[in-house]
């Protein structure tokens, strides 16, 4: 088997367990609180990830000049970004929550502009992110008459949108100071710091119970998806990548449907058709114009 053939098996293995996320996310909520299951979760989540570091070998000591960068990684993508998230899918439906945070690559380019000197934004990233704001407002407006009454979303979305972006400047750091360190390691400090500072909270404030299995495979879901995620991006290209975790709004279209009974609009199916169009230009290189390529 071709590592790009496995790349696209995993990076797809990858999709399938964030498009399951929600659904398990709003099946815990029947039984217990948003503390109790983002306890949990990041509980299992890290064990997860340290079994795979120690059946692979991993050392997990890392250099005391990353340390810093990982902290940041963790606070911002754990205890703020991923709580952030679970708290709002209590609050929107799953194709919201999961279509708004792929329009992560929009936050990733300017940002990478503003704070890394040797990115610039070409016509092509002009064009993606205009797709996916397009597709963004289509799937949180819902209706032809929500769109033209300028009703756009709701306090949930813009707390996913909040983690979309928070979780955007975790990749920047992690591409500019973190290149050296393995991908799972990287995967298992972002769970680390943040998870500590919040189970150390939990416990004070009111304990840390299991009310519910879901709880549980919540976290293994994470540890698994975030592991097939970085071995996908060492075997495929990043656009690959990129264009293959489009599967998840799809994935969890269908899981929502069929599990929690939740529907989509033709206005929103439009803005899922939008997201990969802003995925198409925002994976494209402009060459200069004498190239041949151009």
């Amino acid at each position: 088997m071709s590592n790009k053939t496995k790349g696209v098996i995993v990076v797809l293995g990858a999709s399938m367990m964030w498009a399951i996320e929600p659904i398990l996310v709003k099946l815990s909520y029947a039984y217990t609180d948003v503390l109790s299951t983002f306890t949990t979760r990041t509980i299992f989540c890290l064990i997860t990830i340290a079994a795979y570091l120690l059946l692979t070998g991993r050392n997990f000591r890392v250099r005391t000049k990353y340390l810093p960068k990982l902290v940041y990684v963790s606070i911002a993508a754990t205890l703020f970004a991923d709580l952030m998230y679970v708290y709002a899918l209590g609050k929107v439906q799953v194709i919201n929550a999961v279509m708004i945070g792929h329009m992560q690559p929009i936050f990733i380019v300017l940002i990478g502009f503003a704070f890394l000197k040797d990115d610039r934004i070409t016509r092509f990233d002009y064009l993606g992110i205009l797709f996916m704001i397009i597709a963004g407002i289509l799937v949180t407006s819902r209706t032809l008459s929500n769109l033209a009454a300028v009703r756009i979303g709701t306090v949930g979305d813009l707390y996913v949108l909040f983690a979309t972006i928070s979780w955007a400047t975790t990749a920047i750091v992690a591409r500019r100071y973190l290149k050296e360190l393995n991908a799972a390691l990287i995967a298992f400090y972002r769970f680390l710091f943040g998870g500590i500072a919040f189970v150390i909270y939990a416990t004070f404030l009111k304990g840390i119970t299991i009310n519910n299995a879901y709880q549980m495979v919540l976290g293994v879901i994470i540890g698994i998806g975030t592991i097939l995620y970085y071995e996908g991006i060492k075997l495929i290209k990043a656009a690959q990548v990129s264009a293959l975790e489009l599967s998840t709004p799809f994935f969890a279209t269908i899981l929502g449907f069929f599990i929690l009974k939740e529907t989509i609009t033709m206005i929103q199916f439009i803005g899922i058709m939008s997201l990969f169009g802003g995925i198409y230009f925002l994976s494209r290189k402009e060459y200069p114009a004498n190239s041949p390529l151009n």
